[in-house]
């Protein structure tokens, strides 16, 4: 059993949810899904005092990735993302402007995420599948008893699929697949919004409900 703590710090107008999980034991953190704030991000890694050991990236919508450039300016680390979801991150500048938001630079990536990947932090390891359906290249990373799964689902709702990439039977089964899968107490970190359970979402989700 792991010992990570698991911090959520909410940032930009969108209100995203970044994610720092830290292992007390090693010194070693993880931040997934650096979308806005970088200031914020790197004064609260300051305050643990811990090394950012990984920066991952959910999926490649620029509310998720937009402070990657910044962050790896203080730590020479690449933005680990799938590689189908490269596009979006490389598009970023183009998708802030049509929404009126300031341009973000495109961080230096490297496009292995997936299965075979090792996040490790101290002694533990969190468990990546791939769960397409809100973006091609969405992934869920897990371990004992959380879920950090972006912008899939969320409590008592489910991620858009009307955006480039996004398909609604693709995300329904990436749902059903690896989501509801997991054990009913395993804790929720979604990508905006307060966190849920496996258990909550099977029973009572409108858009996915459990069978």
């Amino acid at each position: 059993m792991t010992r990570w703590t698991v911090e959520c710090l909410t940032v930009g107008p969108l209100q995203m949810n970044a994610w720092l999980v830290h292992d007390p034991d090693s010194g070693e953190a993880a931040l997934i899904d650096p979308g806005d704030e970088p200031e914020r991000l790197l004064a609260r890694l300051d305050d643990l005092g811990c090394r950012l050991r990984w920066l991952v990236a959910t999926h490649g919508h620029f509310d998720h990735v937009g402070a990657a450039a910044d962050v790896q300016r203080r730590h020479d680390l690449p933005l680990l993302i799938h590689a189908e979801d490269r596009f979006l991150v490389e598009g970023m500048p183009e998708h802030q402007a049509m929404y009126g938001l300031p341009t973000s630079e495109v961080p230096r990536l490297e496009t292995s995420l997936g299965p075979d990947t090792e996040i490790v932090l101290g002694e533990g390891r969190m468990r990546i599948a791939e769960v397409p359906g809100h973006s091609p290249g969405h992934v869920m990373l897990a371990w004992d008893g959380h879920a950090i799964v972006g912008d899939v689902i969320f409590a008592g709702s489910i991620g858009r699929t009307d955006l480039p990439g996004g398909d609604f039977p693709t995300l329904e089964r990436s749902i059903r697949t690896h989501i509801y899968d997991l054990p009913d107490e395993t804790v929720l970190h979604p990508g905006h919004g307060p966190d849920t359970t496996v258990g909550r979402e099977r029973a009572a989700n409108p858009y996915v409900p459990g069978v």
